[in-house]
């Protein structure tokens, strides 16, 4: 009897240990699959496109249903293609990202001027106008137009930032906005601005130094 009775109380507590390991797993996970699920409903409200060409960090080339249009990445500011290193820099990330695949563009509001789309662009459950904020390789403008993914996207520029990562590089820090570049720089190289050789639109952004 006192090893049936032994046995069954190794036997509850086998159980029960293996009870609380699958509940604080499921509470560790619970979170991951509550963020997925907001991600996956906001992929399912876009459109599916392919990137046939990245203009610059901002700025893509798509093709959805056989028709080709620009978009432009919401709530960032890349750094202009003729500001080294960091206009080159984010525009050869973006390509390393898209080019040539499949994203997923959640629309942001009417075309600008220019008729790029504005738009938050997803791959793989990822936000890429995040993603480039959090490596440093744009900058937040703090513009978007329904400004859905502002607090993300500002946390994310505050954690390249913090780190120092790209622009924010103590040790080679881009010192100038892309419009103060610009403005600096005048004509610019050939007599044509970089962003006007793209059909940018670019409005001033603040750089804390």
């Amino acid at each position: 009897m006192k090893n049936s009775h032994q046995l069954s109380v190794i036997s509850y507590q086998l159980v029960s240990s293996s009870f609380s390991r699958v509940f604080l797993v499921s509470l560790l996970f619970l979170p991951l699959l509550f963020i997925q699920g907001c991600q996956s409903r906001a992929i399912d409200n876009g459109m599916q496109a392919q990137v046939v060409r990245v203009v610059s960090g901002q700025t893509l080339e798509a093709i959805s249903r056989g028709e080709a249009f620009k978009v432009r990445l919401s709530g960032i500011e890349a750094p202009d293609l003729q500001q080294q290193p960091w206009g080159q820099a984010a525009k050869q990330q973006l390509e390393a990202m898209v080019n040539g695949k499949t994203v997923t563009l959640e629309l942001d509001g009417q075309p600008d001027k220019f008729e790029r789309q504005w738009a938050y662009v997803w791959q793989n459950g990822k936000l890429l106008n995040e993603q480039l904020l959090k490596e440093g390789y744009v900058l937040w403008d703090g513009r978007s137009r329904d400004r859905k993914y502002d607090d993300r996207l500002e946390k994310a520029q505050a954690w390249a930032r913090i780190i120092g990562r790209g622009v924010w590089d103590v040790k080679q820090p881009m010192r100038q906005t892309p419009a103060e570049f610009r403005q600096m720089a005048g004509s610019g190289v050939g007599g044509k601005r970089a962003e006007e050789a793209e059909g940018e639109k670019n409005q001033p952004t603040t750089v804390n130094r």
